[in-house]
């Protein structure tokens, strides 16, 4: 056996640990919550617990909807800081999620650049109809960065009325208990608590290729990396204390890189702070997507990686199954081993995420394995594509990533 057949059967191996340890990691971190039994089927001790608490948190929830201006004095306030662009799929579900939480004290901030944007309307509908919760627009920009989106939630962060800031994007879908799952995973070494997204409800194959890149590809190695150490925060809900930014400097230091959650994460890393993920990550429903809209996502946001993140973004090139599996098709034919070897090795690899995507909840269909593995074809070129970039149009705005600046 030479040498270069050593080397590719050493690396299709340990390409592959990688893959399964991440899975084994990604389950164990983002596993679905086990239903709650029904009370009426609780006969033990701890089924009386279960019980009081089934019933403390009906009560709850009915004074909440009742005023949630009643809340206990010790409750910390949360204020919710939602930017708002144009007009999304499921758009009206994700902002209305914000208005039925189950905590007792927060407001809803909702940001917007002009008073015309196509989402003012619904906004304005939508605080109307839910009089009981603290909730408001605020309309037009403060310009502190080549950001729009930072630029459209500065408003709203200097506008909150407590400690605890939430930015959260528009399409992301709120459960009952948002807020609580966020406060959970603070701890005394945390500077910042985010959620990347699980993608949800595709419609047509390009959308469930985005749910192959969010979910068991994207998701599993920002679970992995933070498991490790090594959290980044994500820009889709990131938790913040803001008297610990204001006295690092304030809100513009969000804009020392070209994305705000990519500043977050080396703010917090220079306090001596770790970045902290929700325990199971925050649903953002889909809906229809197209080819170019997905391509264009997955290259801005690796521009963005490689920009700020550059000695992390070079291993990526060893991400995803098209060179271990290639590099396995290789040794079994040199060796003239059956090819169901590397048949064997690729639904070792597709089952292991399929069996993650099951545990964790997210979404699985027949089509899953198509865009698994037509995700690790495009893997290269988009690694190539972030080196090669040098600007993008978001949501209208041209924008071109800084080049990292290391410590704040």
């Amino acid at each position: 056996m030479t040498m270069a057949i050593w080397a590719l059967a050493t690396y299709s191996i340990v390409a592959t640990a990688a893959q399964l340890g991440s899975i084994l990691i990604a389950t164990s971190k983002c596993r679905k919550p086990r239903p709650i039994s029904r009370p009426a089927k609780s006969q033990t001790a701890l089924g009386l617990v279960g019980l009081t608490r089934y019933l403390r948190r009906s009560r709850w929830r009915a004074k909440r909807a009742r005023d949630c201006t009643d809340a206990p004095s010790d409750v910390a306030g949360v204020s919710l800081v939602r930017p708002v662009c144009g007009m999304e799929n499921y758009i009206e579900e994700t902002l209305r999620s914000a208005f039925h939480l189950d905590y007792p004290r927060y407001e809803i901030i909702f940001c917007a650049a002009s008073a015309h944007d196509a989402a003012v309307p619904l906004v304005r509908q939508l605080i109307a109809a839910h009089p009981h919760v603290a909730a408001r627009l605020l309309t037009g920009n403060e310009t502190i960065s080549d950001n729009p989106k930072l630029n459209n939630v500065c408003t709203g962060w200097r506008a909150a009325a407590y400690d605890w800031i939430v930015m959260a994007d528009s399409n992301v879908l709120m459960p009952r208990d948002y807020i609580e799952r966020l406060l959970a995973a603070w701890r005394a070494d945390t500077g910042v608590v985010s959620s990347p997204p699980a993608g949800g409800r595709p419609q047509g194959f390009w959308a469930e290729l985005e749910c192959a890149f969010l979910n068991t590809y994207q998701l599993r190695w920002q679970y992995t990396s933070a498991a490790i150490g090594f959290g980044f925060a994500q820009g889709k809900s990131m938790l913040y204390r803001r008297s610990l930014i204001d006295e690092a400097g304030g809100i513009r230091l969000l804009a020392a890189e070209a994305a705000e959650d990519a500043a977050t994460t080396k703010l917090v890393r220079d306090l001596g702070l770790n970045v902290r993920l929700v325990g199971a990550p925050f649903e953002q429903p889909l809906g229809n997507r197209s080819a170019r809209e997905v391509w264009a996502r997955q290259l801005r946001w690796a521009q963005l990686r490689q920009a700020s993140f550059r000695q992390y973004y070079a291993l990526e090139i060893l991400a995803g199954g098209l060179g271990p599996l290639t590099a396995a098709a290789y040794v079994v034919a040199a060796l003239d081993l059956p090819l169901g070897g590397v048949v064997a090795l690729a639904a070792l690899w597709y089952g292991a995420e399929a069996a993650l995507a099951r545990a964790a909840g997210w979404h699985l269909s027949l089509k899953s394995p198509a865009a698994w593995m037509l995700r690790d074809a495009l893997l290269p070129l988009l690694w190539i594509g972030g080196w090669l970039g040098r600007g993008f149009v978001w949501r209208g705005n041209e924008m071109r990533p800084l080049e990292s600046r290391g410590a704040v």
